[in-house]
């Protein structure tokens, strides 16, 4: 996979607790729907439920009204170094800012890593 640090929403971001990724990417608005998503697990997950990784919009950068466009729950036992999440296309609705926001169930975890980013094309290991 091909990342430009431009487009990346998280690299190798530590997800210990319920968190928005560290960067959020302007796309200005239109319809950019389709354009390949990656989300990858880098390091497995520990002591976590599961991770619900959702793909928010919004008009402005501080996301005061974020919309979420996808979103999907991955079980603790799923979330091993390696694999890439289902969300593998940027869906449509963008209103200018997108990011990647995290939500944790369970216990926070005491280790985990995501990259996730726009690329050039994505094969689903999930």
């Amino acid at each position: 996979m091909l990342l430009d640090t431009q487009n990346l929403f998280s690299d190798a971001q530590a997800i210990t607790a319920t968190a928005a990724s560290t960067n959020v990417v302007r796309f200005g608005k239109g319809d950019i729907s389709f354009v390949p998503l990656l989300i990858q697990v880098v390091e497995s997950f520990a002591t976590l439920t599961s991770l619900t990784v959702t793909v928010q919009t919004a008009t402005d950068s501080a996301f005061t009204t974020p919309v979420s466009l996808a979103s999907v729950t991955v079980t603790a036992a799923n979330l091993t170094t390696g694999t890439v999440l289902p969300i593998s296309y940027i869906p449509k609705g963008n209103l200018g800012y997108m990011r990647i926001y995290y939500t944790v169930t369970g216990s926070n975890a005491t280790a985990g890593k995501i990259t996730a980013g726009v690329t050039a094309g994505v094969d689903i290991s999930y």
